[in-house]
């Protein structure tokens, strides 16, 4: 198994998106003065706490045109959060707390409005960065003139946002520069956007030089679909994003086939023996659990996988509180799951509580079976409504039982004797669980 930091066997994160969080605009003005909002921000470390969470795993904080991930200059902070005395005193904040700090790193791209690229607009080919970027000059380079835009690559279709070349030592220096200011400055890690779009080869080689600096920084990758193992091996990463898991928990809820659930745990148990994936039910690109689900009842069921199956944990800000919220494929589509939030935790509606309260109870299970961390999983039994599976790990073993059919349903639960978590009956090595219902048995 790769070998992360052992502060992360421990960590719970709680996963904010703070352009959206403290409601800045979604333009940035370059003539507008720092807006000092990340006090916003620090107002709810608390509730972060009582919530159950450990570290809290930020969006993009620096200088960008739009959404954060159109950077403008990684060691700046976005003037619609603050300045570096606002970030610096977060992280103290957040540090007296004994809370650690994920940063967000968008390392595969850069705004039109980057430094770096603009030198290209202005100088052309001879542009001391023009090696940052995979340009292609009209006529070729010594046919260029001043006003003269070349063509070049970009993510995923989107040419405001101008894709590196990781080729070149020059962004090698660059992103390493950027990391290890951060970890200077108090935060514990990076969250790598887009990661699945550098070459592996690129990441191995930050990673490395990341590490002599600071070695025990948590490096996590965004990857979506894939080999995850390895990638993970072979980029020197920590971890990487579990979005297999994530799609099978709320797409087996909705469809009544926790077979697939069941086939997901299988793959996920293959990948705990290589690396901990950071595990999820929402982050700021997908539509909100509460929304995805079709009965809100199943929400429960979600949030018992989460807690009792091998990863590094994530909530994504207001899925403790049941907010609802549906990504659309169009301009702006990602505003209903990025929404503001009050000044303080005390102003959301009281309609969120019990969903609060669940998260609570089921997190703090979690923090009391710190080896759940890297658990190995097992299916025992799985029909189309029900399922039972153990997580064992360092001498402990827990069984989890759920159920969606309309009726209550007993099942098998080899070696059950006590019940932490849910409602049901222990019954000579059976668990009788209510109609919907859920436990989880220690064994």
């Amino acid at each position: 198994m790769v070998s992360e930091p052992e502060w992360v066997r421990h960590v719970i994160w709680w996963h904010v998106y703070p352009l959206g969080f403290v409601g800045a605009e979604q333009r940035r003005d370059p003539d507008a003065p720092v807006a000092h909002r990340l006090g916003h921000l620090t107002a709810w470390l608390d509730h972060l706490l009582a919530l159950g969470a450990s570290g809290i795993a930020l969006g993009p904080v620096f200088a960008s045109e739009t959404h954060g991930y159109d950077t403008t200059d990684h060691l700046r902070v976005d003037p619609r959060l603050g300045d570096d005395a606002d970030l610096d005193a977060f992280l103290a904040a957040a540090a007296e707390r004994g809370i650690r700090v994920l940063l967000d790193g968008v390392f595969n791209h850069v705004g039109r409005g980057h430094p770096a690229f603009r030198a290209v607009l202005e100088q052309g080919p001879s542009a001391p960065t023009a090696s940052w970027f995979r340009l292609r000059w009209p006529g070729g380079a010594d046919a260029w003139r001043p006003g003269v835009e070349p063509e070049y690559d970009d993510f995923e279709g989107h040419s405001s946002l101008v894709a590196l070349d990781h080729a070149g030592p020059a962004v090698a220096d660059h992103v390493v520069e950027v990391m290890t200011h951060w970890l200077d400055r108090g935060a514990s890690g990076w969250r790598l956007d887009a990661a699945y779009a550098v070459p592996t080869a690129f990441w191995a080689q930050v990673a490395r030089r990341v590490r002599e600096r600071h070695p025990g920084a948590y490096l996590m990758g965004e990857v979506i679909h894939g080999d995850y193992p390895g990638f993970v091996a072979d980029s020197g990463l920590d971890s990487v994003t579990q979005y297999e898991l994530w799609k099978a928990v709320w797409s087996s809820l909705n469809d009544a086939n926790l077979h697939e659930l069941a086939h997901a745990l299988r793959r996920h148990d293959d990948f705990v023996q290589r690396f901990v994936p950071y595990t999820f039910l929402g982050n700021h690109d997908v539509t909100r659990i509460a929304s995805r689900l079709t009965d809100p009842a199943h929400l429960a069921h979600a949030l018992v996988v989460l807690a009792t199956v091998a990863g590094t944990p994530a909530v994504y800000a207001g899925d403790e509180h049941a907010f609802r919220g549906v990504k659309e494929d169009r301009a702006g589509g990602d505003d209903a799951v990025r929404p503001p939030f009050p000044a303080t935790p005390a102003e959301l509606s009281p309609l969120g509580l019990p969903t609060f309260a669940l998260h609570q109870e089921l997190l703090g299970l979690r923090r009391r079976h710190a080896w759940l961390h890297a658990a190995r999983t097992e299916v025992l039994d799985v029909a189309n409504e029900t399922l039972v599976y153990a997580s064992s790990g360092d001498g402990g073993r827990l069984l989890v039982a759920l159920s969606t059919a309309a009726a209550p349903a007993t099942l098998r639960a080899p070696g059950a004797r006590t019940l932490l978590a849910g409602t049901a009956d222990l019954r000579d090595g059976r668990v009788v669980l209510p109609a919907g219902g859920w436990a989880v048995l220690e064994a």
